[in-house]
């Protein structure tokens, strides 16, 4: 994937870890999201390299009303658990260190920037960020398009993108592929845990609340 040759677009200097430095890498990461949409399933939403090979995969009640999911490397260990929170206005998600729900373990939360909203936008906060009155990262795009673009905090810098990949294997047996360009130093772990949180708010979405945000692989 091309890289946008603005100021604002430059790598960061020094890497950002947010889950583990285990996935901070110094170069750019392409990762392919899949999921077959013609069944819903543990194990059905996989994440892939260049290579086809699964970096990670997430399983899930997707069907609970406590929506919970577990975000897990290739060989089916829990790196972080994502626990939508309730009762909240703004579909905050909230991720824990590996299946842990602990509020010790709270690495990041995430909720929509308004209620009502006809783009995607996403303000993402660290543990440490209590006040919340600055966001930590911000997600903005279009995820109907599969065209979301990851902020560091409120500033122009890119850390994340994706893009919709058509091919004829997801036309023809329901699966829904896009692309992710993880930039340099930045946690990819953490990328790919933003994208789960923005499957989840679609699901609720897809029963027609609307918005830009519609189910993976859905019809809004």
């Amino acid at each position: 994937m091309a890289y946008p040759s603005s100021s604002s677009s430059q790598p960061l200097a020094n890497p950002v870890s947010i889950i583990s430095s285990h996935f901070c890498a110094p170069y750019p990461i392409d990762l392919a999201i899949i999921r077959n949409v013609l069944t819903i399933s543990d194990g059905s939403f996989v994440v892939t390299d260049i290579n086809g090979n699964i970096v990670f995969k997430v399983k899930g009640a997707f069907l609970s009303v406590h929506d919970r999911r577990l975000l897990l490397d290739g060989a089916g260990n829990p790196i972080v658990t994502l626990k939508q929170k309730l009762m909240s206005a703004h579909d905050r998600w909230q991720v824990f260190k590996g299946d842990s729900t602990d509020s010790s373990d709270l690495l990041f939360s995430a909720k929509r920037s308004s209620m009502f909203q006809l783009k995607t936008k996403l303000d993402v906060f660290l543990a440490n960020n209590t006040k919340e009155e600055v966001c930590d990262f911000k997600v903005k795009g279009s995820w109907l398009e599969r065209s979301c673009v990851v902020y560091a905090g409120e500033s122009s810098t890119i850390v994340a993108q994706m893009h919709k990949k058509h091919t004829v294997e997801s036309i023809l047996i329901g699966k829904d592929k896009f692309m992710v360009a993880v930039y340099p130093n930045i946690d990819y772990a953490f990328v790919v845990a933003l994208i789960v949180i923005l499957d989840g708010i679609n699901k609720e979405d897809s029963s027609g609340s609307g918005g830009d945000f519609d189910f993976l692989g859905g019809i809004n």
